[in-house]
């Protein structure tokens, strides 16, 4: 599986966990399954070091009953749904949610011959979980509650970084840090002081209480209800993160691709073009500014800002707002919407000398 799906189940895991009614419900088995594939029991606990409360040993027997050769024929049943689901046409997030339905509910099925092409079967473009659930139920004979599974599903769905519509995954640019913010809006990332992108678990929230006891501790009641588990950044932090991703695993690394650890005020300054808010050309990609905070313009009058812990990550309107400055982002390139490539097709200056 790859990173960015592990990390998505990390997310269910700590659902199920949680929540006894759905874990009645989807069986013990799935949170065995889940946590053997995604990450040793070292790590697992650790990442739960925050609020959640779990009886280790009874954690520890369930792990061990999916031990051994059975567990290698569930990752290997896995991996071919996800190879059928790919070869039909369908996207890496519904490749997982058929392996997901396999963990929750037909892992008796799997038994009878033709079962990943009859799973399969059930998927079609645009469908609903209802009717997906619908189809499921009666080819299996099953009895999966559509409500069920779309909440298993959200706790994956919001921890997704999809890079499908990327225009040059590879070059750090103006049109996907656009698509980058358009993304954490309509995934509902929300807002904690001195993150950029990562998902919100057990350690991290620890470590930011920490770090800014005022910031992220005087709003820990409230981060812990409306944003754990969930992605979330500052302003300048998702820019940041966008810069950080690695686009192979899905993963935010830390200070990578040239990208320093720098705050709104300093990338303003760092910026080679810029200038009032007046003057602002019509490009994607651009960064607004007003001191003490930035956001992304994402082109047609509209801004994607973290705005405040109160309110996560939003869309905005240009037209009226308190930005007094736009500028080209340092250390990413510029490209015209329609390019062929990534290279060659600069519309900016060079880039901004390297932040604090």
């Amino acid at each position: 599986m790859s990173a960015t799906v592990a990390a998505a189940l990390k997310k269910v895991a700590a659902l199920l966990l949680g929540d006894r009614k759905v874990l009645k419900t989807a069986g013990g088995i799935i949170l065995g399954i889940i946590i053997i594939i995604v990450t040793p029991i070292a790590v697992l606990l650790a990442m739960f070091t925050g609020d959640l409360n779990i009886e280790t040993q009874s954690l520890k027997d369930r792990i061990e009953i999916a031990c051994g050769e059975e567990m290698q024929r569930m990752e290997d049943m896995a991996a071919q749904i996800k190879a059928v689901m790919l070869n039909a046409g369908f996207t890496a997030e519904r490749a997982d949610e058929a392996q997901m339905l396999y963990f929750m509910s037909l892992y008796d099925a799997a038994e009878e011959e033709g079962f990943v092409e009859k799973l399969v079967g059930c998927f079609a473009n645009g469908q609903s979980d209802a009717d997906l659930i619908a189809k499921v139920n009666a080819a299996f004979g099953t009895d999966i509650s559509a409500e069920m599974f779309t909440k298993v599903m959200d706790g994956i769905r919001m921890t997704y970084i999809d890079i499908s519509d990327y225009t040059f995954p590879s070059v750090k640019n103006n049109l996907d840090l656009a698509k980058w913010a358009v993304h954490a809006e309509q995934s509902g990332w929300g807002y904690v002081w001195g993150t950029c992108g990562e998902v919100l678990n057990g350690s991290l929230f620890n470590f930011k209480k920490e770090q800014y006891p005022e910031e992220v501790g005087g709003y820990a009641d409230f981060i812990a209800s409306n944003w754990y588990g969930k992605r979330t950044a500052d302003c300048v932090g998702l820019i940041k993160g966008y810069g950080w991703l690695n686009t192979e695993t899905g993963q935010v690394e830390y200070g990578t691709n040239g990208m320093p650890d720098i705050g709104a005020d300093t990338m303003y300054e760092n910026a080679v073009e810029k200038g009032t808010i007046d003057t602002m050309p019509e490009i994607p990609g651009l960064a607004v500014w007003h001191e003490g905070h930035i956001g992304i313009y994402i082109g047609n009058g509209e801004v994607v800002e973290a705005m405040g812990t109160k309110y996560g990550v939003v869309r905005t309107q240009l037209a009226g707002s308190r930005w007094t400055h736009w500028l080209k982002v340092p250390y990413i390139t510029y490209v015209e919407e329609g390019s062929a490539d990534g290279a060659g097709t600069e519309v900016e200056g060079e880039d901004g000398e390297a932040g604090e």
